[in-house]
C-alpha cells in the first residue's frame, strides 16, 4: 500500500520588512520551526496552506520559497503553496506560480484566483484559492468549483488530497466567527462521490481535526497550527489569545481506490515552542475587530448576485 507523507505548515505570514503584530519576526519564526523539524526524515510533500505572506510582497514569497525549498530538497520532497486571505495574488503568481511543484511563474498573473492540480506518487493534490481580495473571510467562486468538478470527474490512482486555506468547518475561537469559509456546502456538493480523501487547511492558527459531511461520507479536515503564532483555544471565554509559538502537522495519507468510501489517515500535531502571548484580546476588543472584518450580509448578496449573473 502506497502512502503520501506530508509535513503541513500554515500561516507563515512573512513580510518584506517589520514584525508581525509588531512583535514576531516571521522569517525567524519559520526558520526556527524548520530547524525544530530537522528530525523529520521521511517526507514526500511539504504543504504551506495559505497566508504564506502577510503583505503580499515579492520579497516575502522569495524568502519563504528559499527556506521551504532548502528544507524539502534535503528530504527529496516537493513543496506546495496555497493562497490565504493575507496573500497577494500578483506577488504569489510572480514567485510561486500556481503553487504547485514545477509550475511556471506568471509575471503578470494579476488578480486571477490561484489554484491547480498535480500528481505525486499516484496521489492527486489539488489546491484552491478561498481568498477574497481585500477581505478576511473565505469564499470559493463558481469558476473554481466548476473546474474542481471537472478535475475530479476522473479518479486518481491513489486518491486526492485537497488544500484550501479557509477550513470548511466552523471555527472555535471568537475572532474567526464571521471570517470562515462562507460556502462549505457548495464545496461538499462538488466533493460528493469523488476520491477526495483528506482536506488540509490553515487560517485558524491552532490544530484542529474535524470532518466535512459529504452525502453519507465524512471527509477528514485537518487544520494546521500557525507558524507565526498559535491561537490558544483555552483562553478565557470571549478572548482571542495568540501565543508566541509555532506548530506543524505530520500527516500520512494511505492510498485507496476510487471505489473505497474512506482512506486511512494518520495525523501527528506538533508544537515547537510555547512562550508569552503575542496578544490577548478581551471580548470588547474582539467585538470591535469582528465588526470590521466579518463578512457582511451585503457581501453575501453580492456573491449570490454575481454567481447568478455568471449563469
Amino acid at each position: 500500500m502506497s502512502t503520501l507523507n506530508i509535513l503541513h505548515l500554515s500561516d507563515t505570514h512573512l513580510l518584506a520588512r517589520g514584525l508581525h503584530s509588531g512583535v514576531v519576526d516571521a522569517r525567524d519564526a519559520l526558520l526556527h520551526a524548520l530547524r525544530g523539524l530537522l528530525a523529520v526524515d521521511t517526507l514526500d510533500l511539504l504543504v504551506i496552506s495559505g497566508d504564506v505572506s502577510d503583505d503580499g510582497s515579492v520579497a516575502s514569497y522569495q524568502a519563504v520559497r528559499e527556506l521551504a525549498t532548502d528544507y524539502a530538497h534535503h528530504r527529496g520532497a516537493q513543496v506546495l503553496y496555497a493562497m490565504g486571505n493575507h496573500d497577494g495574488r500578483p506577488g504569489f503568481w510572480q514567485v510561486l506560480g500556481n503553487g504547485h511543484p514545477g509550475a511556471p511563474v506568471e509575471e503578470d498573473g494579476g488578480q486571477l484566483p490561484i489554484y491547480g492540480s498535480s500528481t505525486l506518487g499516484g496521489f492527486r493534490v489539488i489546491s484552491l484559492d478561498s481568498s477574497v481580495p481585500g477581505r478576511t473571510h473565505g469564499f470559493l467562486d463558481r469558476g473554481q468549483l466548476d473546474w474542481l468538478a471537472e478535475e475530479l470527474s476522473t479518479p486518481s490512482q491513489a486518491g486526492t488530497l485537497l488544500v484550501v486555506h479557509h477550513p470548511p468547518v466552523e471555527p472555535v475561537t471568537p475572532l474567526h466567527d464571521g471570517i470562515e469559509l462562507q460556502n462549505p456546502e457548495e464545496l461538499a456538493e462538488v466533493l460528493h462521490g469523488s476520491d477526495v480523501r483528506l482536506i488540509l487547511s490553515g487560517h485558524y492558527h491552532h490544530a484542529l481535526g474535524d470532518s466535512l459531511p459529504v452525502g453519507e461520507q465524512l471527509i477528514p479536515v485537518l487544520v494546521a497550527p500557525g507558524v507565526v503564532n498559535v491561537n490558544d483555544v483555552l483562553a478565557p471565554e470571549g478572548h482571542e489569545r495568540a501565543l508566541r509559538s509555532s506548530g506543524a502537522q505530520l500527516v500520512t495519507l494511505f492510498s485507496a481506490p476510487a471505489s473505497a468510501p474512506l482512506a486511512r489517515v494518520r495525523h501527528l500535531p506538533l508544537y515547537l515552542a510555547n512562550q508569552a502571548p503575542v496578544f490577548d484580546l478581551d471580548p470588547q476588543q474582539v467585538a470591535e475587530i469582528s465588526a470590521k472584518i466579518s463578512v457582511q450580509p451585503a457581501e453575501l448578496d453580492a456573491f449570490d448576485a454575481g454567481e447568478a449573473a455568471r449563469g
